[in-house]
């Protein structure tokens, strides 16, 4: 396999990658939009590219000069190479990498010799100044698609963007876990808008048997300190919950989620010592709730 083959090959399997993406790409963006994501993968593919199309360049032509060296030494002559596609390609590429020929280099050699290795003054290799070139005159268009025109979103905006992608992401967690709360990992609500809500579940689904203000009617009293099935947060959403049907109480799991019955169970809990008027007689056992919202039995004995 010659060096063009090579080099062919190497081009084709880089160039995978970016076709990848390129499908993908047509399917969600257009094509612009494509390249302005992916411009630095362009230029540093370009870059590796044009580096390892000089490498092999280098060394294919440092092996044939020693290799007519080796026969001159010889008296042996080799005939230049011919086909005029290989010539056009030979022009071109010459052009791009910018090579001296060797037998010029005298010219360029700046009498400087380390140890066998001269030092010529080689110019930048014109490859590597058309894509430097390319990132100066990219940059004008970035500017303007970005910062004048309404082509692309701009800093701000697209921070803006990520942020509601964010908060989106953030309310389906938070969503998700708070439809997994359970009896046994509740915790008592204290946020203004999570209670707003319990409120608002309360007097619509509860206040028919507890009353408006949690004074009790058909149910028991919600304000006073006397607990039936438990008064702490655990105790209250797991009645919630399962319901009490002996008594009339209907189940509320497949009517609520569980984060609704949390909230409902937060607010009940603001309501102990609320003292509201025409509150019903005290029903169950005497348990005082600290600041975390756990209880205290003090007295076992049914009050009725």
């Amino acid at each position: 396999m010659n060096t063009y083959k090579r080099l062919l090959a190497i081009a084709s399997i880089l160039s995978l990658p970016a076709m990848v993406m390129a499908q993908g790409a047509a399917k969600s963006n257009t094509s612009l939009d494509w390249i302005y994501d992916n411009i630095l993968l362009i230029v540093i593919a370009g870059l590796v590219l044009g580096a390892l199309f000089s490498l092999f360049y280098t060394m294919e032509t440092i092996v044939k000069n020693k290799q007519k060296e080796f026969l001159a030494e010889h008296g042996i002559s080799l005939p230049d190479e011919v086909g005029s596609s290989e010539n056009i390609f030979q022009k071109f590429w010459d052009k791009l990498v910018g090579m001296i020929p060797i037998e010029q280099e005298k010219d360029i050699d700046l009498g400087h010799d380390y140890d066998g290795i001269r030092e010529l003054d080689n110019s930048l290799p014109p490859w590597w100044l058309y894509l430097f070139y390319f990132t100066i005159a990219w940059s004008a268009v970035y500017i303007y698609v970005y910062h004048f025109s309404d082509i692309g979103d701009s800093q701000q905006v697209e921070y803006e963007k990520a942020m509601d992608i964010a908060e989106e992401q953030r309310r389906a967690v938070m969503f998700k876990q708070a439809n997994a709360v359970n009896e046994s990992n509740v915790i008592q609500l204290t946020d203004a808008a999570d209670l707003a809500e319990g409120a608002q579940l309360f007097k619509s689904q509860c206040a028919s048997c507890h009353g408006m203000l949690g004074e009790g009617g058909v149910g028991p009293n919600m304000t006073d300190n006397y607990w039936i099935h438990g008064g702490d947060i655990g105790s209250i959403f797991r009645t919630i919950k399962y319901g009490v049907p002996e008594k009339g109480m209907i189940s509320w799991k497949t009517q609520l989620r569980p984060a609704s019955m949390q909230k409902v169970a937060s607010y009940i809990m603001t309501l102990v010592g609320t003292d509201p008027p025409n509150q019903k007689k005290p029903e169950g056992e005497l348990i005082e709730l600290t600041a975390g919202g756990e209880a205290t039995e003090l007295n076992s004995s049914i009050v009725k």
